[in-house]
């Protein structure tokens, strides 16, 4: 049944009316035809044409044969489409330019995000035979692709840029609508080559993109720049001096990107010392990669190192994976505990030193790493090398630049920094109220060895944090000290027990005693030399001469014999 709006009309070789219908039997519109039918030889009827003279305003599709012609007519205030047609002589031949246009492919989802149609110069493109991705979703069929989003939002996005097999190109991408404004659709249209014009208008667009993205780099490197100078060495509390000294070395050392080896005792802060020189250096603005190699298994070293190709072991992954030393190209390879790395392993990390090159396992293609190695260790390297057990070109290697970390009893005197410190972030990080400490604590935790360094102080004030009931720890709180530590209480934990104030108080006397006649008898036997008395005693020289003051002022008030 014909519309209002439609209409046909048939005519013989002759141009003579056969059969008419709707519009068709309009007299204006059948003459306006009737013309174009007598005048086919010069100016040949198109599929599609709109209506000369005065039947502007219509269009028609024509089926023309050789025994004559039918019509399908339209008025062009049916819709928009048709008005086109009717306006446009041409439309035929545009709609087939869009269709076809080997410089901007047009593709085609409905409402549920398939494929309907897709250029023949974007099907070629990725690898499809003709017609070969209709009907299925478009997520499978074009890469990174966001049409099936534009159908969810019903949000246009136009001139983005999408990354599909390796190659960059602007894309359009636009929901359609009925008359009753349902989304029915969207097109995606991807620009691929043109004329001259063109491509140097892309080139354009992409040397600005580019010096954005260099601009933002360089912005983001300063901001992180200014936020490191200070965040970087305010993670290593103390203000004593080795510690000043440890820093003013890591702002030395940090931008100059030479090897760094750190050696100190096992929790002295060797990985917080490894992100300042990161973060203060010129590979700052990339992640730090960190390898511990003693906690790695000797059979999977070399993997976690070099990385390895698909099916390379048994449990290996198909699709392959990077190893540590590729994540950190342009960036830097934090190696801790490199002491413990199996001989074999330091011969292959020594030809990466050196040239930067190295192969995946089981990988015959040789590529490129070019990042900062900061190693760190708490071994005699000296012992190592002298036993065959570390290799010395490889130790010429690492310690360009040797740092030696403090240990605690060097520093004792950041302990009350320290303390503050740690119970702060333990109360931030368990959202507690923060818990303090007084003198009479500090000079207790003063008093001890700590040979786990600054990470034991850490745990014994967290878990003094976490059995106290009180908001300030008392020497009590820190009962498992001697527990933990096995040290010999009468030179390094004194012994603790819940005991009233006063047998407290006797303790702390003979502990105290006990340390003064331990000074004197070491003065005595190494001729005043404090060095020495330090070291055999394995105190600091500051609580030393702190110690001496009182051994001084008071032997008779302490009961030590005279010698």
């Amino acid at each position: 049944m014909l519309r209002d709006t439609e209409g046909v009309l048939v005519v013989d070789e002759h141009g003579d009316i056969k059969f008419a219908a709707g519009l068709g039997t309009d007299l204006v519109v059948a003459q306006a035809l009737a013309g174009v039918w007598r005048n086919r030889a010069s100016a040949p009827i198109k599929r599609l044409f709109a209506l000369p003279d005065e039947a502007y305003g219509y269009s028609a599709a024509a089926l023309v044969t050789e025994q004559g012609g039918c019509f399908l007519i339209f008025s062009g205030d049916a819709d928009e489409l048709t008005e086109f047609i009717a306006a446009v002589d041409c439309a035929a031949d545009i709609f087939r330019h869009f269709i076809t246009n080997p410089y901007e492919a047009m593709n085609i989802v409905d409402s549920r995000g398939h494929v309907l149609y897709m250029s023949p110069i974007h099907e070629r493109s990725i690898g499809l035979k003709r017609g070969g991705g209709i009907g299925l979703p478009v997520r499978g069929v074009i890469e990174n692709t966001r049409l099936q989003e534009v159908v969810i939002s019903g949000k246009p996005e136009i001139g983005e840029i999408h990354e599909a097999n390796g190659v960059t190109r602007i894309v359009s991408r636009v929901p359609i609508f009925d008359r009753q404004k349902n989304l029915v659709a969207a097109i995606g249209q991807v620009m691929f080559k043109g004329p001259q014009a063109i491509p140097q208008a892309i080139q354009d667009i992409s040397n600005e993109l580019a010096r954005v993205r260099q601009e933002r780099d360089f912005y983001k490197r300063e901001l992180s720049g200014i936020r490191n100078r200070s965040h970087g060495l305010d993670q290593i509390v103390g203000s004593s001096k080795a510690i000043k000294i440890l820093k003013q070395d890591i702002l030395r050392v940090a931008p100059l990107d030479v090897p760094v080896l750190l050696v100190g005792e096992s929790g002295t802060g060797k990985e917080l010392v490894a992100h300042a020189l990161h973060l203060l250096g010129p590979r700052g603005d990339k992640p730090l990669t960190l390898i511990n190699a003693a906690a790695m298994p000797a059979t999977l070293v070399e993997a976690e190192l070099f990385g390895y190709e698909g099916g390379a072991f048994t449990g290996a992954d198909k699709r392959g994976r990077k190893g540590k030393f590729e994540l950190s190209d342009s960036s830097s390879l934090f190696l801790d505990e490199i002491g413990d790395m199996p001989m074999e392993m330091q011969v292959k990390l020594l030809r990466v030193l050196q040239d930067g090159s190295f192969q995946r396992v089981g990988g015959d293609r040789l590529m490129r790493s070019d990042f900062r190695l900061i190693s760190a260790s708490n071994r005699d390297f000296r012992k190592m090398i002298d036993e065959n057990t570390f290799r010395l070109d490889l130790f010429y290697r690492i310690s360009a630049v040797t740092l030696h970390l403090p240990p605690l009893r060097d520093r004792l005197e950041d302990i009350p920094e320290l303390a503050e410190a740690f119970l702060k972030a333990f109360a931030e990080r368990h959202r507690v109220a923060k818990k303090s400490v007084d003198d009479a604590v500090i000079r207790y935790l003063q008093s001890c060895r700590w040979p786990g360094n600054v990470r034991q102080l850490q745990h014994a004030l967290e878990r003094a944090a976490i059995f106290s009931d009180d908001s300030k720890l008392s020497i009590e709180s820190f009962g498992g000290l001697e527990t933990m530590s096995g040290s010999d209480p009468a030179v390094g934990y004194p012994p603790l027990q819940a005991a009233s104030n006063a047998a407290l108080s006797d303790v702390r006397e003979a502990k105290q005693r006990v340390e003064l006649q331990l000074i004197a008898d070491a003065m005595e036997r190494t001729g005043g030399n404090k060095k020495r008395v330090a070291e055999e005693l394995g105190i600091s020289r500051s609580y030393l001469y702190k110690q001496l003051r009182l051994l001084e002022g008071g032997r008779e008030q302490t009961g030590l014999r005279s010698r």
